[in-house]
């Protein structure tokens, strides 16, 4: 079998929990013994079995592909729609139904709904993110699969808790949807010293500039180096580290939260339906609209507590989500090979 990889993300631009996914996703297929390439949208010459898109494509898109004999597996983040109120999905319920009879097809399909009906498989990271799949896209529950993100090896370490030492960790891009500035005014207010790991995407973000304003005038309970880069390194980080702390407003599934679970770390997450249908009651939780001193005392309790801080189970292995794929890979070649017999 041979899979071509296809996202629409730049990873030059964007860097982030996605890059990391696709990236990771190769690799372990290939350990597996799978051929597998970057789609190269300008090569008329390349071949493949299967069409892995990160990301949400058109209808059109997807047949053309199945006329060269392609199956087509999608996998798309549904982070911020995953993060909304239940009023909020009836709304957007009712807008994509008023939109289906109103708009002319042409533009529909621009919007890409038709695809999670069209495609030969379709990857949820969560339970949560497929019943929207199904509930809001029309996505074919038989070809619906939940695949959660692995985690690599290096990750898998922990230190006792005696071991630990004395600061929380976060690991994110500096920008408003993951909320450093909360997080840091947050550990300010409760007294609370935390360690920040990331970077922004661009330096000349206005809210990357208030975030460093914070930094250098409480160094004592924020630290700030930039991000980590070796994977190894940053897994000795989560190791040592007294906690895990992501206060982002929406999520699909943090990388960095399982990341730091393989490595042993409590988390203390925002409280939204990822993270408890991920974690249950294996974390702890602060309401995404707490003030700066409400969510201080959370902190501050999460910290001085950590001992009794429930530990979250270990994630899955890049490798078993390869072989998961590598299920679902055959399972969609079968119904482009064999379009009339049910699988």
């Amino acid at each position: 079998m041979k899979v071509l990889i296809d996202h629409q993300l730049p990873f030059l631009l964007a860097h982030g929990g996605m890059q990391i996914q696709i990236e990771q996703t190769k690799a372990a297929l290939e350990k597996l013994g799978i051929e597998v390439e970057y789609l190269r949208f300008w090569d008329s010459q390349q071949s493949g079995d299967v069409l892995h898109v990160f990301g949400r494509y058109s209808k059109g898109y997807i047949d053309l592909a199945r006329r060269k004999g392609i199956a087509v597996v999608m996998s798309d983040l549904l982070s911020e729609t995953g993060s909304r109120s239940r009023y909020a999905l009836l709304a957007q319920k009712g807008v994509i139904l008023a939109a289906r009879s109103l708009l002319p097809a042409t533009l529909l399909s621009r919007m890409g709904w038709d695809s999670f009906r069209a495609a030969d498989a379709v990857i949820a990271l969560t339970p949560r993110e497929a019943k929207l799949m199904a509930d809001l896209f029309n996505a074919d529950k038989a070809r619906l699969h939940v695949v959660p993100n692995g985690v690599e090896e290096c990750f898998f370490t922990s230190a006792p808790a005696e071991g630990r030492e004395d600061w929380l960790v976060s690991t994110v891009t500096i920008t408003p949807r993951k909320r450093a500035v909360e997080l840091a005014k947050a550990a300010v207010a409760g007294k609370v010293r935390i360690r920040i790991i990331g970077k922004p995407y661009s330096e000349e973000d206005p809210y990357y500039h208030q975030f460093l304003e914070i930094c250098r005038a409480n160094p004592e309970f924020v630290s700030f180096n930039g991000p980590i880069q070796d994977r190894d390194e940053l897994a000795r980080v989560y190791s040592k580290a007294r906690g895990f702390v992501l206060f982002s407003s929406f999520e699909s599934l943090s990388l960095s939260a399982l990341e730091a679970a393989a490595a042993g770390c409590p988390l203390l997450l925002t409280d939204l339906p990822w993270a408890r249908s991920t974690f249950g009651k294996n974390a702890t939780y602060c309401s995404p609209s707490a003030t700066p001193e409400q969510a201080g005392r959370i902190l501050k309790g999460f910290s001085e507590n950590i001992e009794i801080q429930p530990r979250p189970p270990r994630p899955s292995r890049w490798s078993d989500v390869a072989k998961e794929l590598s299920d679902v890979y055959a399972l969609a070649v079968t119904r482009v090979r064999r379009p009339n017999i049910s699988v």
